[in-house]
C-alpha cells in the first residue's frame, strides 16, 4: 500500500533524521525512482523534505518543521490502521505494536469515532478457520530469523509427497492468496526457492548466521503464463457446488441448464492440480468436453474405485 509506505518513510525520517535514497529503496524493496516519487508526494502533502548532497547526505525533514496531525485524512489513517490491524492477527511483535501506536497518535480526538467506524467496516483476519495450526508459531520463528540473519532448517513435503531436509537462508515472508510462504536461498538446490509454510515441519532456527547475498525476489504473478497454458473445458455441475466453482471462475462463464444444473466454461490446465479440482466436486460435476479430458477423468475415477474393491 503506497500510503503505508509514505507513512513509514515519514516515521523513518523522524527517527533517523537523515537517510539516503538507496537505503530507503533497500528498506522498502522498491526502486530509487519510486523513492524519489514518494518524497515528492510527501512534499506535496505539506511535509517539507530537503535533500543533502555529498558524504553523509540524504533526505531529512526540515528541522524547524513540526508535523501537523491533520496532514493525514480520515481515509488515509483508516486504511493504514486497517492494514496494520489485519497483519497483527498473524504476525506479532513489538515493532508492529509500535507502528500501530504511532499511527494512532496521528488520529485527532474529534476524528477518533469516525475512523473507528471506518476500520470496523472491513475486517481483515489472516488466521485460518481450520487446518494447520503451526503456521502462526512458524511465522514468529521465521520473522526472528529474518531479523537476525539466522539459518532455518526444516523438513519439506514437495510435489508428489517427496520429503526432503532443507537448510535455507530466509529473505522474505510472502502472503499470497490465503497462504504464507518464505522465500530463501536453499543450500540443497543452490538457488532461491519459495517454500509454503503448510508443507514445512520440524522448523528450527539454527545458531549459525549468514551474510546476506544479493536478493532475488520471488515471481508471484503467473497470470500471463496461466493464460497461455489454460484451455476452456465444458462441465455440467449441480447447483450445490456452484459456490465452490465460483472460486475458480466468474459468473459470466456460467449458464443455467435446468433448475438444478449449470453449464460452466471452466478454465483448465492439464495437470494433477486441476484434475483434482474437478474430482473434488464428486458426482456433482461431469466433464462434457473435450473428450480426452473426459476420458482421463474416467480413468482416474476407475483407479480410485479399484482401491476400495
Amino acid at each position: 500500500m503506497k500510503v503505508d509506505r509514505l507513512v513509514s518513510i515519514i516515521m523513518t525520517l523522524l527517527d533517523k533524521k537523515r537517510i539516503g535514497a538507496r537505503a530507503l529503496a533497500d528498506m522498502f524493496e522498491v526502486s530509487m525512482r519510486t523513492i524519489y516519487r514518494d518524497i515528492e508526494a510527501i512534499n506535496l502533502a505539506g511535509i517539507p523534505i530537503r535533500s543533502i548532497s555529498g558524504v553523509g547526505g540524504g533526505f531529512e525533514i526540515m528541522p524547524e518543521y513540526k508535523i501537523d496531525k491533520k496532514v493525514f485524512s480520515t481515509a488515509d489513517l483508516s486504511a493504514i490502521l486497517m492494514g496494520l490491524s489485519g497483519l497483527s492477527n498473524m504476525v506479532q511483535g513489538e515493532e508492529l505494536a509500535n507502528a500501530l501506536a504511532k499511527v494512532k497518535s496521528f488520529v485527532p480526538a474529534e476524528k477518533g469515532k469516525e475512523i473507528e467506524i471506518k476500520i470496523n467496516q472491513i475486517c481483515i483476519d489472516l488466521s485460518p478457520w481450520i487446518g494447520n495450526r503451526t503456521i502462526q508459531p512458524y511465522l514468529e520463528v521465521i520473522k526472528t530469523a529474518l531479523e537476525h540473519h539466522k539459518l532455518l532448517c526444516f523438513e519439506y513435503t514437495a510435489h508428489h509427497g517427496n520429503g526432503t531436509q532443507r537448510i535455507v537462508e530466509p529473505y522474505q515472508l510472502v502472503l499470497k492468496g490465503s497462504h504464507w510462504y518464505v522465500q530463501g536461498y536453499c543450500y540443497s538446490r543452490n538457488d532461491y526457492r519459495l517454500f509454503k509454510l503448510s508443507r514445512m515441519s520440524q522448523l528450527q532456527m539454527k545458531q549459525e548466521t549468514f551474510i546476506p547475498r544479493e536478493y532475488q525476489k520471488p515471481v508471484l504473478d503467473f497470470q500471463d503464463m496461466a493464460e497461455t497454458m489454460q484451455t476452456e473445458i465444458k462441465i455440467r455441475i449441480h447447483k450445490s457446488v456452484l459456490d465452490r466453482v465460483l472460486e475458480y471462475c466468474s459468473y459470466d462463464r456460467i449458464a443455467p441448464d435446468d433448475d438444478q444444473h449449470y453449464i460452466v466454461k471452466f478454465p483448465f490446465i492439464e495437470n494433477d492440480y486441476y484434475y483434482d479440482i474437478l474430482l473434488g466436486f464428486g458426482d456433482k460435476c461431469e466433464c462434457l468436453e473435450p473428450l480426452h479430458i473426459r476420458t482421463e477423468i474416467k480413468s482416474k475415477i476407475q483407479n480410485m474405485a479399484a482401491i476400495y474393491k
